[in-house]
C-alpha cells in the first residue's frame, strides 16, 4: 500500500546534448546526492540549495517557493530519509539514456519501516548530469 506520493516534478526538455552512459558507481551517486539534497532541503525548510544544484530548464520553473510547495507533504510529515545513503540501491529496471538524451534511473532503497522508491531524470548540463526531474514515494 503506498502510504504518501511526496512529490512528483516533471518538465520536458529539449534534446540534449550527447553524453554517455554513467557507470553503475556515478548513477548511485547521483541518485543519493540528489535524494540527501532534498532530505536536507526538508529538514531546513530550506530549497536553496537543491534549486542550485538542479538542471538550468528546471530552476527556470521551480524556484525554491516553488520547490517548497511541491515538498510540502514532506515537510508536514517531517520526513527523514537519509538511510539510503547506508543502504544499496535496488533498481528496478537498467538505467536509460531516452530519444530527448534525459538519463532516467528507477529504483527503491529497502528503508525501514518504509521502503523509498524512486523515478529520477537527469539531463546533461556543462558535462555534468543535473537533476531534471523526481519522483518520490514512500510505502
Amino acid at each position: 500500500m503506498i502510504a504518501a506520493v511526496l512529490a512528483a516534478i516533471a518538465i520536458s526538455t529539449a534534446r540534449a546534448p550527447a553524453q554517455g552512459m554513467p557507470s553503475p558507481f556515478v548513477q548511485e551517486v547521483l541518485v543519493k546526492s540528489i535524494l540527501l539534497t532534498l532530505n536536507d532541503a526538508v529538514a531546513a525548510d530550506n530549497f536553496t540549495v537543491m534549486h542550485a544544484k538542479i538542471s538550468k530548464p528546471f530552476r527556470e520553473q521551480f524556484p525554491p517557493d516553488k520547490l517548497r510547495a511541491v515538498f510540502k507533504d514532506l515537510i508536514d510529515k517531517r520526513a527523514v530519509f537519509d538511510a539510503v545513503v547506508a543502504k544499496p540501491i535496488v533498481p528496478d529496471g537498467d538505467a536509460k539514456i531516452d530519444e530527448n538524451g534525459v538519463l532516467r534511473l528507477k529504483g527503491r532503497f529497502e528503508t525501514t519501516p518504509k521502503q523509498v522508491k524512486y523515478q529520477l531524470g537527469f539531463i546533461a548540463s556543462d558535462g555534468q548530469w543535473k537533476l531534471s526531474g523526481i519522483t518520490i514515494d514512500i510505502e
